[in-house]
């Protein structure tokens, strides 16, 4: 956890450097006391310290805050307006915070006293802890090139072998090698399975045949370069005892073993690709290896496998599906679980005999192979009597900290190699309830308001998509297939319990199901909360026993909760996010403006009817989501003071107007939901002009636009930054497919007109995603029916909906060079299409060049009922 609060400390002395050292000094009765703080948290980072840090953000919040209310920003993203506050000794609040100041500086010093007597706080202790696990597995991770044939069941690990056996004796490939050597990589999160396919390949016959040196190099992250190559020219059957340990000598050895030999190096559990670039590559390319040479390794990280050029597609290792567990002959998990078992005076017909209660504890073990034969050999303990099993089945082992040191080890080295900004939305992504799926920019906002991403750069949602796509990248989570664009990701189940025991002392993820649950919540103190309920009116949570967190940060309830008359969130002074979903949350809307540090808000799916008047007072949030309130029908007018506000979610509202100076909200990134509504001489759409940060943007109800000159004020086209963008009109299809008509259908001047609104709609080149629904012209907007007019070269998803009058698909469309989904749903009124819907290598024509059509689609999904339509080539 030292990483989390190195985190935290940066983030508290980020805030801190923000304030000149002469204004500091302005603040009544606290000379110099900002000073200390700042000097005891740079020599006590290395104390656990969390809470009093946490005091610390809170109380340079409530400095900024009382700045603010006495007058703008300038410069609505740092501290600057901390100065005020301490510019102005006579302030109400100054003494106030004065004495807070004081108070935190007198704990930091005792903590400081304490640790040095009891020494019961310092992180190094943890980090020992960790570093005596690591060398007390040292052994068990020490891998070699023998196979144990007890680890074999089932028919996946045989077509893989087969697949990678013949990729590694290919000749084919042996054309596409980079100085003469083809690497290979087997890529799977920690206890998947990777080490045991790699040694069934090692040992494969044609493997034994086909190479004349075999070096299997287990490469453990605390091996020197030395050590690395003196194991390599002891694998070689080189002459290590004459090279020494020098480096130079050791390269020369390496290099006399395999001159001339075809040879196959295993590096398994590669962590830094640097270990094959500077020490191992050399040697090896220089030694005139053999033609068809090749490399093959096992890593967590995809980052590895491109370090060091590695051959596409990787070879993934995957966790089984579910269903697949069931359906696979002999059911191969329990094939390994039950070899595991078997033996101790176990007979087999009796551990048979028990085959539902090990299913469902391969499912808990997330069908994660490491995890099964961890199991395996704690059941093997047990006697083969059912209430044994059920009791290792409901036993706390899967998250408390009993888990076996083997798999704990196994997942805490990926946790380790995170950087101090990536442990802290680990851990965070381990508390999501998991009957809701979570999209990624909801997680990302969450991680932004918790201090978590604090770069100076001030897209932070850009590199809270970094952090995502590392966490991906180091196999910690997984792309959910059904989304595209990596939108959800998923945790395996025992990663997620690992990570849960990790940020015990912070956070607890309970259920109304469990037996207590009032209890935990109420056993320590936490600064994050997760629920999640179901059930009966009877069975639910009630609000008034959350009351005893005072230091809550976070809280994400999913599902009905109990709030009575009376509740409020005073008991939570420093909360940053609220997230709830589907509770009957309207009694306490009223009370948010209670919330003086609340960065998140999402209430989505909740009866909220109204917002508070005085949210505008809310002055840090950044991210509101009210998807799916519907009773909500209007949002209050002082929202545009709420100069930090980077998101707003109103999908799915009963919000059809919004107010003006909605351009005040020039730091807004992400905007859905934003309806288009006329009122005199006035057209929200024009509020958009100003708001040139945003990268999504979704705008429903442009059938309200009355006039294309309010549409070219919105200046989509501007928006330099805009890579998503949705169009939308209310849907004139109904729930059965077909159109709503009505006696004289759509005029055709309400046709031109939106016709006209849509072409003054163009957006920039940057644009990566493009929606439209609910369009009713019978031409698309001028900027889509040619590529001429605006190129279009780094649209990558392009779906249309509803498109009640349009004749003609784009012409062009086949030449956009990105483009890999297209999606066209309900268009009735198509007539013409283009053969290269039909025929994907149909070569496309415009003007003078030609080429592939779709040259990158990978989705096509044109589901329309169009019976007349004519297949031909598209017309200019």
């Amino acid at each position: 956890m030292a990483g989390v609060l190195d985190t935290l400390a940066c983030y508290v002395q980020s805030m801190l450097t923000e304030m000149a050292g002469d204004e500091v000094h302005m603040l009544l009765g606290v000379t110099g006391e900002i000073e200390k703080m700042d000097i005891k948290l740079k020599d006590l980072k290395n104390f656990l310290l969390r809470e009093a840090m946490y005091d610390a953000t809170n109380i340079l919040d409530i400095c900024e805050l009382k700045a603010m209310e006495q007058g703008p920003s300038h410069d609505a993203g740092c501290f600057n307006s901390l100065l005020f506050c301490m510019r102005n000794p006579i302030h109400v609040h100054a003494h106030k915070i004065g004495s807070r100041v004081k108070n935190l500086n007198q704990r930091l010093e005792d903590i400081k006293k304490r640790s040095l007597h009891f020494n019961f706080i310092n992180l190094n202790s943890y980090e020992d802890r960790s570093r005596r696990m690591a060398s007390s597995s040292h052994g068990s991770r020490e891998t070699s090139g023998e196979l144990d044939e007890s680890s074999l069941v089932g028919e996946n690990i045989e077509e893989d072998t087969r697949n990678l056996v013949e990729m590694l004796t290919s000749v084919e490939l042996s054309n596409c090698e980079n100085n003469n050597i083809l690497v290979v990589a087997i890529v799977g999160v920690g206890g998947i399975g990777k080490t045991t396919l790699a040694k069934k390949i090692f040992n494969h016959d044609l493997i034994q045949q086909e190479f004349s040196k075999k070096i299997w190099l287990s490469v453990n992250k605390d091996l020197s370069e030395t050590e690395l190559l003196r194991r390599a020219v002891i694998e070689a059957e080189g002459d290590h005892q004459s090279a020494g340990n020098t480096r130079g000598a050791l390269e020369r050895a390496l290099k006399k073993a395999l001159n001339g030999e075809k040879t196959l190096l295993v590096m398994d559990d590669v962590w830094k690709h640097q270990v094959w670039e500077d020490v191992l590559e050399t040697p090896l390319v220089s030694a005139a290896l053999a033609h068809g040479s090749r490399v093959l390794i096992t890593t967590r990280h995809d980052m590895v496998a491109r370090g060091m050029m590695a051959t596409k597609p990787y070879h993934y290792v995957n966790k089984l599906d579910p269903e697949d567990a069931w359906l696979a002959p002999d059911h191969f998990q329990w094939l390994l679980l039950k070899k595991k078992v078997v033996g101790n005076g176990n007979d087999e017909d009796q551990i048979e005999l028990l085959k539902d209660i090990g299913m469902e504890i391969i499912t808990k073990c997330d069908y994660l192979p490491l995890a099964v034969k961890v199991m395996g050999g704690l059941l093997r303990k047990k006697t083969a009597r059912r209430w044994e099993w059920e009791n290792v089945l409901n036993d706390s082992i899967w998250s408390e900290s009993q888990m076996p040191e083997e798999l704990n080890y196994a997942i805490y080295l990926s946790y380790e190699d995170l950087s101090s900004s990536l442990k802290p939305c680990f851990l965070h992504y381990s508390l999501l309830p998991k009957s809701r799926v979570f999209f990624a920019y909801e997680i990302i906002g969450m991680w932004i308001s918790e201090g978590f991403v604090h770069e100076t750069s001030c897209d932070l949602e850009e590199i809270g998509k970094e952090y995502c796509n590392e966490l991906i990248q180091r196999n910690l989570i997984e792309p959910n297939i059904i989304y595209v664009e990596k939108l959800v990701c998923n945790m395996h189940d025992v990663v997620r319990s690992f990570a849960q025991y990790l940020a015990r002392n912070e956070a607890l993820v309970a259920q109304n199901t469990e037996t207590d649950i009032a209890g935990k919540i109420n056993s320590q103190k936490f600064f994050r909360l997760s629920l999640e309920t179901k059930g009966s009116e009877s069975d639910e949570l009630e609000w008034y026993s959350l009351h005893g967190q005072t230091s809550l940060r976070t809280l994400l309830s999913v599902g009905p909760i109990k709030i009575k008359p009376g509740d409020s969130f005073l008991v939570f002074p420093n909360l940053r996010t609220l997230y709830v979903q589907g509770a009957n949350f309207d009694a306490l809307v009223e009370h948010l403006n209670q919330l003086k540090h609340l960065r998140y808000l999402s209430i989505e799916g909740t009866n909220t009817s109204k917002l508070p008047g005085s949210i505008g007072k809310m002055k840090f949030l950044q991210y509101i989501s009210l998807r799916g309130c519907k009773s909500l029908v209007n949002v209050p007018n002082s929202i545009v003071t709420l100069q930090h506000l980077r998101f707003l979610n109103l999908y799915d509202t009963g919000i059809s107007i919004i107010p003006k100076d909605f351009d005040c909200l020039t730091n807004l990134r992400n905007l859905y939901g934003f309806p288009a509504h006329k009122d005199g001489d006035w057209c929200s759409i024009e509020e958009l002009g100003p708001l040139c940060q945003l990268t999504e943007l979704h705008i429903s109800g442009l059938e309200n636009v009355s006039s294309s000159s309010f549409a070219k004020k919105a200046r989509i086209g501007d928006k330099v930054w805009l890579s998503r963008l949705c169009l939308e009109c209310t849907s004139r299809i109904k729930h059965d497919g077909q159109l709503v008509k009505d006696d004289e259908g759509i005029p055709e001047e309400q046709q031109q007109q939106i016709e006209e609104v849509f072409n003054e709609l163009q957006p920039p080149s940057s644009l990566e995603s493009l929606e439209i629904s609910g369009y009713f012209g019978q031409r698309l907007p001028r900027w889509m029916m040619s590529t001429t007019v605006m190129p279009h070269g780094s649209l990558r998803i392009l779906l249309m909906d509803d498109l009640t009058c349009c004749t003609e698909l784009p012409n062009g469309l086949c030449q956009l060079p990105c483009l890999g989904i297209l999606q066209i749903v309900h268009a009735p009124a198509i007539k013409r299409v283009g053969p290269e819907f039909l025929q994907p290598n149909h070569h496309c024509h415009n003007h003078s060049k030609v080429g592939v059509s779709f040259p990158r689609l990978s989705t096509l999904n044109f589901n329309s009922p169009v019976p007349d339509c004519e297949v031909c080539s598209f017309s200019r």
